[in-house]
């Protein structure tokens, strides 16, 4: 293992996920690449509601916002890899999760795809779905589930 794309999600489990990621690429000597997806909010019309320019602004400035804040905290999180001795790049991409780390994963040739889990089971992992069970089925190589504290 090689070529590891770590994916963080800025949640609970982020540290377990980074930690546990620097631990395996310092024993396997692997390039980390750490991974995050902003994913647009689905639940607010945006595409077919009309939006006034000012709201239009508005909703822009929220996310180039985010956005910046986001690839800063990846790029703290790279900081902690590197101060390790680990050869380590930073991806952040718009869109679906799942989808989004098993294409990336794909793309840069990753032996592993290293993932959080929130623990969520039942109607619970239902309604809110389960990024990490959708990378076990749909990735491209092996994959290591990193899950949050009980």
């Amino acid at each position: 293992m090689k070529r590891m794309l770590v994916a963080l999600d800025y949640d609970d489990t982020c540290s377990s996920v980074l930690d546990q990621a620097i631990s395996l690429a310092q024993a396997t000597q692997a390039t980390l690449n750490l991974f995050s997806v902003l994913a647009p909010q689905t639940d607010t019309g945006f595409l077919s509601s009309p939006y006034s320019d000012q709201d239009w602004a508005a909703s822009l400035g929220q996310y180039r916002e985010t956005e910046t804040a986001s690839l800063n905290l990846l790029k703290g999180f790279a900081d902690k890899a590197k101060a390790a001795g680990i050869e380590t790049e930073v991806t952040q991409e718009v869109g679906n999760p799942g989808p989004a780390i098993c294409k990336s994963a794909k793309a840069w040739n990753a032996d592993l795809i290293i993932v959080g889990s929130h623990g969520r089971t039942g109607l619970s992992e239902m309604l809110l779905g389960s990024v990490s069970n959708y990378v076990v089925h749909h990735a491209s190589c092996s994959v290591l589930i990193v899950h949050g504290q009980a």
